[in-house]
């Protein structure tokens, strides 16, 4: 006897899966932030859990890396919200700039939007506010600047405490 099963509309539990990459869910529990796939979590202070989550989503598709985890990315905007509990008027900054990403954005908000093609055009319309150059700027320093990304791109660090780069490959730019 041969079963036909008739295939539904819409994604598969594996085809989800499939297509969920580097990037997963990432759960908001209280004021905390938790990718339960891959074991992290970040606690909030003066943003909102959901504002931390939607800085994840759009560090990633400002600097898109498929292989570089959320976690470093989380990693990356957690001084937004240091710097919140610092200063009124930053934390102003980042839950207006992200409100108002999630308004243009439509029912669903910036998370919702199902294609990067889509976020990556609100991006553009607002690139040049101040809330995206703060995001953006901070981003350079703070997402490069961690060691344990650098093996991820073939970069070895620094290399003057090592004798420098003439005698190890100065010429060899395969991590670029």
């Amino acid at each position: 006897m041969v079963t036909i099963y008739e295939r539904k509309p819409g994604l598969s539990r594996r085809e989800l899966l499939k297509r969920g990459g580097a990037s997963a869910l990432l759960v908001i529990s209280g004021s905390a932030v938790i990718s339960p796939q891959h074991a992290w979590g970040l606690e909030t202070s003066a943003l909102k859990p959901e504002t931390m989550v939607t800085l994840i989503q759009m560090a990633r598709d400002i600097y898109p890396h498929d292989q570089v985890p959320d976690k470093y990315y989380a990693i990356a905007v957690k001084s937004h919200d240091e710097q919140a509990g610092k200063d009124p008027a930053h934390k102003d900054l980042i839950e207006n700039g992200i409100a108002d990403l999630d308004k243009k954005a439509g029912s669903g908000g910036y998370r919702g939007l199902g294609w990067e093609e889509q976020r990556v055009a609100l991006l553009k319309d607002i690139e040049a506010s101040p809330f995206f150059q703060a995001v953006r700027g901070g981003l350079v320093v703070s997402l490069y600047n961690q060691k344990e990304v650098w093996p991820i791109f073939g970069y070895e660090g620094e290399s003057y405490s090592k004798g420098g780069y003439i005698a190890r490959g100065f010429d060899d730019i395969e991590w670029l």
